[in-house]
C-alpha cells in the first residue's frame, strides 16, 4: 500500500503544521480548509501538487498495487453450484456439477472407501512425502487397471506413470510436457468438450484447435466432420480423445468408429491423448470403459492418457489420478517418466497420499476390488434408470411428436440436452433448475421422483423459448 503522504513547505520556520491537523480539517489556508480541498480530490488515486500562498502540499491516498488485476468471471460450472445454493426456493435441483448423487440428492461416500480407509487407521500409516512419482502401488494399480495386468505394455514396461492431481492435474503435467518436448504441435480438441480443457493448454501455452464432435440436427455425433478434421490437422498434431462418456454431450464413437479413428490418427502421424474421468462408472464395466485405449495402445501407438478417480470411487475432494504415456520401448518410458517428474517438482513437488492409499488398497485386494465393482454397476444403474425415467416423461408429456430418444443414446452421467443458452436461462430462472449454459444435465443429480418435473421444465424451455 502506498501510505498517506503530506509535505509542507514555507518561507517561515513557524509554519510547521501536523498532518493530523491538516487531515482533519483544522487548518486554514485563505478562505478555506486543507480538509475541504483534500475531500475534494476524494476519487483520484493521487493527488497533485497544489500551492496556496506560501505553503506548497503534496498528498497522496492509499492505492493498491493490484488495481489493474479485473475481477475474474465466475467459473461456468463450479458457478452453477455457487447460485444454487443461493436459491432458497424448494423445488430447486442442481443438475450443473458432474458428482453423484443418492436418490435422497445426497453425497455419496462408497462403502469401500471407507472400508479402504479403516485398512489404512489399522495400519497406522504415516504421512511422509511420497516420492515425485507418487505412491508405487497406486502407479501399478492404476496402470494395470486401465490396461489389464497382461497387457503387453506393461509387461514390457513401456508404460511411464506418474500420480497426478486427479483428471485436471494430470492434463496440465502432460500439457507442460507438450509444450517443453513437441513446441509448436497443437491439440485438437472436440467441440464441445469439458470446459477445463481450454483452460489447462492455454495456461499451458499450448495451442490448440477443434474438431467436429457434436451434430445439433441429429444431437448425436458428427462423425463424418470429426473424421474430416483429423485428416486436415498437421501431421504430428496431438488428438484429444474422451476414452468414454464424453463430456459434455455423453455421445461416444461405436466400436467400428473407434477404428476408423484409430486408422485416420496412425496415417497423420498423430498422438492420441486420452482424458479417462469415467472408467467403470459409464456402463458399469471397467473393461468396457477402457475399450477404446486399450485398442490404441493394441495397434502399437505411442499415447497420453490422463486418469481420474473422482467419479468411480467417488474421491472429488482428494484430487488423484494419473498420467500414463504409453512409449515404444522401456528405455523410452522412463526418460519420459524422468522428465515428467522434473516438471512436477516445481510445479506442486509431490502429489497427496491420502487417495492414492485408497485406490491402491481397492484394486489391491481382491474382496474389496470386486466390491467395488458392485457398487459401480449400482451408481452407473441408477444412472441409467433416472435416463430412462427422464425419457419416459418426456415422451409422455411432450405432444409435438419431437423424437427424444437421444437421451437413450447418450451414456454417462451426463445428457446434451440440445437446449441453447437462452432457453438453459429459462431453464434456471423460471424452474429453479441449474444447468450449465451449453444445455448439458448431470443426471447423477437427477432423482426418480424429480424426472417429471425436470421434464415439464424442459418441454417449456425448448418449445417456448425462441
Amino acid at each position: 500500500m502506498a501510505s498517506t503522504m503530506l509535505s509542507l513547505a514555507s518561507t517561515t520556520p513557524s509554519a510547521s503544521l501536523s498532518t493530523q491537523e491538516i487531515l482533519k480539517g483544522k487548518v486554514r489556508l485563505g478562505s478555506g480548509r486543507v480538509g475541504t480541498l483534500l475531500n475534494k480530490e476524494k476519487g483520484n488515486p493521487f493527488i497533485k501538487a497544489k500551492s496556496f500562498g506560501r505553503i506548497s502540499m503534496t498528498a497522496a491516498v492509499n492505492v493498491s498495487r493490484f488495481e489493474g488485476v479485473a475481477m475474474a468471471p465466475p467459473d461456468p460450472i463450479l458457478g452453477v453450484s455457487e447460485a444454487f445454493r443461493a436459491d432458497t426456493d424448494v423445488k430447486k435441483l442442481n443438475l450443473g456439477v458432474g458428482a453423484y448423487r443418492t436418490e435422497e440428492l445426497q453425497p455419496y461416500v462408497l462403502d469401500v472407501v471407507k472400508k479402504a480407509e479403516n485398512l489404512m487407521l489399522e495400519r497406522g500409516e504415516n504421512k511422509e512425502y511420497l516420492a515425485i512419482e507418487g505412491l508405487a502401488a497406486f502407479n501399478k494399480a492404476t496402470a494395470e487397471l486401465l490396461f489389464g495386468a497382461d497387457n503387453p505394455v506393461i509387461k514390457q514396461q513401456r508404460v511411464a506413470t506418474v500420480q497426478g492431481l486427479s483428471g485436471t492435474g494430470s492434463l496440465r503435467l502432460a500439457a507442460a510436457f507438450i509444450e517443453r518436448y513437441f513446441p509448436g504441435a497443437q491439440v485438437l480438441i472436440s467441440s464441445p468438450t469439458w470446459g477445463n480443457h481450454k483452460n489447462i493448454f492455454n495456461d499451458a501455452r499450448v495451442p490448440w484447435s477443434e474438431y467436429r464432435y457434436y451434430d445439433p440436427k441429429t444431437v448425436g455425433l458428427d462423425f463424418e466432420g470429426m473424421i474430416s478434421d483429423i485428416k486436415a490437422a498437421p501431421e504430428g498434431s496431438f488428438v484429444l480423445l474422451h476414452g468414454c462418456a464424453h463430456n459434455p454431450t455423453g455421445i461416444d464413437p461405436t466400436p467400428e468408429q473407434w477404428e476408423k479413428i484409430s486408422d485416420v490418427i496412425q496415417e497423420k502421424n498423430h498422438i492420441p491423448f486420452f482424458d479417462v474421468a469415467y472408467q467403470g462408472f459409464a456402463s458399469g464395466s471397467l473393461d468396457a470403459d477402457a475399450s477404446s485405449v486399450r485398442l490404441f495402445a493394441a495397434r502399437g501407438m505411442e499415447l497420453f492418457i490422463a486418469q481420474s478417480y473422482s467419479k468411480n470411487l467417488g474421491l472429488y475432494a482428494e484430487r488423484i489420478g494419473a498420467i500414463n504415456v504409453v512409449c515404444s520401448s522401456a528405455d523410452a518410458a522412463a526418460r519420459v517418466k524422468s522428465q515428467l517428474k522434473r516438471i512436477a517438482r516445481p510445479m506442486y513437488s509431490n502429489p497427496p497420499v491420502h487417495g492414492a492409499r485408497i485406490v491402491a488398497n481397492v484394486v489391491g485386494d481382491p474382496a474389496l476390488f470386486n466390491e467395488w465393482k458392485a457398487e459401480m454397476e449400482m451408481m452407473a444403474g441408477r444412472i441409467k434408470n433416472v435416463r430412462q425415467k427422464l425419457f419416459d416423461s418426456l415422451s409422455a408429456k411432450d405432444k409435438s411428436g419431437k423424437d427424444w430418444s437421444f437421451i437413450l443414446k447418450q451414456i454417462g452421467m451426463f445428457s446434451f440436452t440440445g437446449l441453447n443458452k437462452t432457453q438453459s436461462e429459462n431453464m434456471t430462472y423460471k424452474w429453479h433448475v441449474y444447468l450449465t449454459k451449453d444445455g448439458r444435465i448431470s443426471l447423477a443429480g437427477l432423482s426418480l421422483a424429480k424426472c417429471e418435473y425436470l421434464a415439464d421444465a424442459i418441454i417449456d424451455s425448448y418449445h417456448n423459448v425462441s
